[in-house]
């Protein structure tokens, strides 16, 4: 299965705040079949204790240890949100990364992901793009050469 396909982001999308965005992102892991429903509501209490917001407009929710059961196979949701949305007071995310990750393999994906918050430029590039492909291609690349 892939970790990120098509089907799994969502381009210029509307959500009224980050748990709505936090539902969204869980729903389409569920939906593509990474994750049991359950899971959604420990991407919720991970964001209960700890803010999933990673700077440069980049947001990863995820679930915590405990709920890995729930997770049938590593996934990636993109939820992009040109206009933003206020993930913690003063800072906007507008890329939404939901993660299901089982064993390590969230390394590779959070590598990639710590490549766009160093590059300003990419960021913005993928807040904007109107081409899913672009984002898939920019957060997948290593995992797709191992």
């Amino acid at each position: 299965m892939d970790i990120l396909k098509k089907e799994n982001v969502i381009l210029n999308a509307q959500v009224s705040d980050k748990t709505e965005a936090i539902r969204r992102s869980g729903q389409i892991l569920v939906d593509q079949g990474y994750v049991a429903p359950a899971y959604i509501d420990g991407m919720l209490g991970r964001e209960e204790t700890m803010s999933t917001y990673i700077g440069n407009g980049v947001a990863i929710p995820h679930g915590e240890l405990e709920d890995r059961e729930y997770i049938y196979s590593t996934g990636l949701s993109v939820i992009q949100l040109r206009d933003g949305i206020e993930w913690e007071p003063g800072e906007v995310a507008r890329l939404v990364v939901g993660i299901a990750a089982t064993e390590d393999e969230h390394l590779t994906i959070l590598s990639n992901l710590a490549d766009v918050l160093e590059d300003s430029e990419g960021a913005e590039e993928l807040a904007t793009t109107d081409d899913a492909m672009v984002i898939i291609e920019r957060l997948t690349r290593d995992a797709e050469e191992e």
